[in-house]
C-alpha cells in the first residue's frame, strides 16, 4: 500500500462545501489519513478575481498511479463536468480540481501523469498541505 497526497482546489461557487463533497468521495473510494489545514490562495498560472481554497487529503491505495489517476478524474467529473482549460489550453477557473502531490517517495511518469506533481515546489498551496500530511517526505528543491 503506497502512501498519496492529493490536493483539492476550488476557485469558484461554494468552494468549502464543493472541496468536502471531493473530500466525501475520495473518503468513500479509498479511505481517510490525514487531512491538512485549509489554505487560500491567489490562482496559479492564469489571472484571475476568484481565489483558490485548497485542502491536502492523504490516504493509501494499491492502485498503480494510472488507476488512481482516473479514479480521481471521475470523481471531479462527478462533481462538475466542465474543463480545467480553455480552448488553447490555458488554466481557467474550476469548480474542482483534484491532483497527485506525491505517492510515497516514487517517482513516475507516463503522457497523462507525473509524479511528483511537475510543479510541487513552486506551489505553496501543494507544499504547505504536503508538509502537514507527509512531514518526512523529501522536499528538495
Amino acid at each position: 500500500m503506497a502512501l498519496v497526497a492529493v490536493n483539492i482546489g476550488s476557485n469558484l461557487g461554494n468552494r468549502k462545501e464543493l472541496i468536502l463533497t471531493a473530500l466525501d468521495k475520495i473518503s468513500l473510494k479509498f479511505g481517510i489519513c490525514c487531512l491538512s489545514s485549509f489554505i487560500e490562495s491567489d490562482p496559479w498560472g492564469f489571472e484571475s478575481d476568484n481565489r483558490f481554497l485548497n485542502l491536502g487529503v492523504s490516504f493509501k491505495t494499491d492502485q498503480n498511479p494510472e488507476d488512481l489517476l482516473t479514479a480521481l478524474q471521475e470523481i471531479e467529473k462527478s462533481i462538475c463536468k466542465n474543463k480545467h482549460r480553455d480552448e488553447h489550453g490555458n488554466y481557467i477557473d474550476r469548480e474542482i480540481d483534484i491532483d497527485i502531490m506525491a505517492i510515497d517517495n516514487i517517482k513516475y511518469e507516463s503522457e497523462r501523469l507525473v509524479v511528483p506533481h511537475p510543479h510541487l515546489m513552486e506551489r505553496d498551496f501543494f507544499l504547505l498541505p504536503l508538509r502537514e500530511l507527509m512531514p518526512h517526505w523529501p522536499l528538495e528543491k
